[in-house]
Parts: C-alpha cells; structure tokens; sequence
C-alpha cells in the first residue's frame, strides 16, 4: 500500500522541489501541478507531487498523521 502525504515546498530547482516532511526532506517531482512555488503544501505520492493544499488543509492532515503514529507507538 503507497500513501499520498503533505509535505511543504522549501526549494525549487526545473521540475525537482525539495519538500519537507516534517524534517525530513526528499526530492518530489513536481510536472503534474501548475504554480508551486517555496512555501506552498503539496500531497506527495511515490515521488511525485499530485495535488497542491492550502496551509490550513495541510497543517490539519499532519497533525492527523502525527496523532496515528503517536498512536501505534502506544
């Protein structure tokens, strides 16, 4: 099973953004959403960025995940 997760935009270079996953950064395409710039939030799936959210959307779906993981860890 893949899972599409919000990461935020801290640099971008041609059609390759870093993105940031709450501290950890990788590489995520970006050929299938218009108008990402540094600082927007993206939904990452399998390396590609598939869909751009707005911050609020994006802060409630991580801390949603931050409270699954927190959950297994118990």
């Amino acid at each position: 099973m893949c899972l599409a997760m919000p990461a935020k935009v801290v640099e971008i270079k041609d059609n390759v953004a870093i993105v940031d996953f709450g501290g950890v950064r990788r590489e995520a395409r970006i050929d299938f959403v218009k108008d990402v710039k540094v600082g927007d939030y993206v939904i990452v799936h399998t390396g590609f960025a598939i869909e751009k959210l707005d911050e609020k959307t994006a802060l409630e779906s991580l801390k949603a995940w931050e409270e699954v993981m927190k959950a297994m860890e118990e």
